[in-house]
């Protein structure tokens, strides 16, 4: 039970790490194809509240692997 427990774990933080990665890409290319195809502070705003919720997200899975973790050991 221990181990089954562990390898869930190890897939939610593979899966925290890549929702992370993915936003912090999609916000990059975001402002550099934004601002080359001149588009609106509107739109650049969107895109900064799309990235913003993707690493809110990414905060509650680390949350929760950390409680996780924690009633596992104790």
């Amino acid at each position: 039970m221990g181990e089954d427990a562990g390898k869930r774990l190890a897939r939610k933080g593979r899966i925290t790490a890549i929702v992370i990665a993915a936003t912090g890409v999609f916000w990059i290319l975001a402002m550099l194809i934004g601002n080359g195809m001149g588009l609106s502070n509107r739109v650049m705003a969107l895109f900064d509240l799309f990235a913003l919720a993707g690493f809110i997200l990414a905060l509650v899975m680390i949350f929760q692997i950390w409680r996780a973790r924690r009633e596992r050991e104790g």
